[in-house]
């Protein structure tokens, strides 16, 4: 369901007053004496504008962990173990509030990937512990995406770090730069480890092999492990960065139903307005996975392309919408 990543495969919350709110013009425009219900029996909460969005927190694991892990060829981090040493320093310094900064820095305040990469080594202070990569040339390559091109152009700073020489390379979607990762054209890429695995699982075990990836990552990078290996490629260590579907709704809602997370949300509202891709209803991580998982309640889907969601939200045209994690405008300020 990440639009993002799946074509080439998505970034907080809050808190205060009650549901007294509910179906109250300032929550919509309804009649201030009209107290409407679903069919659960729930206040139907209205959309509410605001500029700001809040992800509610997915506290049951619907969403698979799709944390950043590098991806190196296996060979190279054989021959050059200082390669995954100074990758996994990269990931012990990420988080998803500092990927959605990231993000920020490039999508929304026009700064360079290249710029952003060299300017999060040196504020996160990664550096390697000496220059044995000197005399070596690697290749990183990334996605045709801003996020897996920031990546890219991290890891590029910190193994410079390291005295290697280092090129980075925008191949285009994961069909085209694995390949290049297990014959060793591209040294390392960054990657999200519950795509990654339910993608080789795929190549390796049939496309309707059942899915390896879950929402606890230990056990998603367990399981990519081996497929990763078994297709020349070696996992570092995941971040606590992730980029992967959630749900959100303005920060105002947020307030004034007293929701942080998706049960919150759930026990609090019913007749929901969903705003998402054309296919969010036929989706396991959409629509569906919101009504089974959590007994989410709605009255009406609006089906936008996916980077107008968060708009359609904003603007009151929806209560809740699928967005990306790490999306930049999701930043603090």
């Amino acid at each position: 369901m990440n639009a993002r990543r799946m074509t080439a495969l998505s970034l907080l919350a809050a808190a205060t007053l009650l549901l007294g709110a509910c179906g109250t013009p300032g929550s919509g425009g309804g009649e201030a004496d009209a107290q409407v219900t679903g069919t659960s029996g729930l206040p139907t909460c209205d959309p509410v504008k605001g500029d700001k969005l809040v992800v509610l927190e997915d506290d049951k694991g619907l969403q698979n962990a799709d944390n950043i892990i590098p991806a190196v060829n296996k060979a190279a981090a054989t021959e050059h173990p200082e390669i995954l040493e100074v990758l996994d320093e990269v990931s012990a310094a990420l988080d998803t509030e500092k990927l959605i900064e990231l993000n920020k820095a490039v999508d929304i305040d026009r700064k360079t990937s290249s710029e952003v990469g060299g300017e999060f080594v040196t504020q996160e202070g990664i550096a390697a512990a000496d220059q044995s990569g000197s005399g070596t040339s690697l290749v990183i390559g990334a996605a045709n995406f801003s996020e897996s091109a920031t990546l890219a152009e991290i890891y590029a700073a910190a193994l410079r770090t390291a005295g290697f020489t280092v090129e980075v390379r925008t191949i285009g979607n994961r069909e085209l730069y694995l390949p290049q990762i297990t014959d060793g054209s591209l040294t390392a890429v960054p990657e999200y480890a519950a795509t990654l695995a339910d993608f080789l699982n795929a190549q390796q075990n049939g496309a309707d092999a059942e899915s390896v990836a879950s929402d606890d990552v230990d056990a998603t990078v367990a399981a990519l492990t081996p497929l990763a290996g078994a297709a020349g490629i070696t996992v570092g260590k995941p971040s606590a960065a992730q980029d992967q579907n959630a749900f959100a709704v303005t920060e105002a809602f947020a307030q004034e139903h007293d929701v942080t997370t998706l049960s919150d949300l759930a026990a609090a509202c019913g007749g929901l307005v969903l705003a998402g891709p054309a296919e969010c209803p036929d989706r396991p991580f959409c629509q569906p996975g919101l009504e089974d998982t959590y007994g989410l309640e709605f009255a009406e889907f609006k089906s936008y392309d996916f980077g107008l969601i968060g708009q359609a939200v904003r603007q009151g045209d929806a209560a809740i919408g699928l967005v990306l994690s790490s999306d930049g405008s999701l930043a603090a300020d």
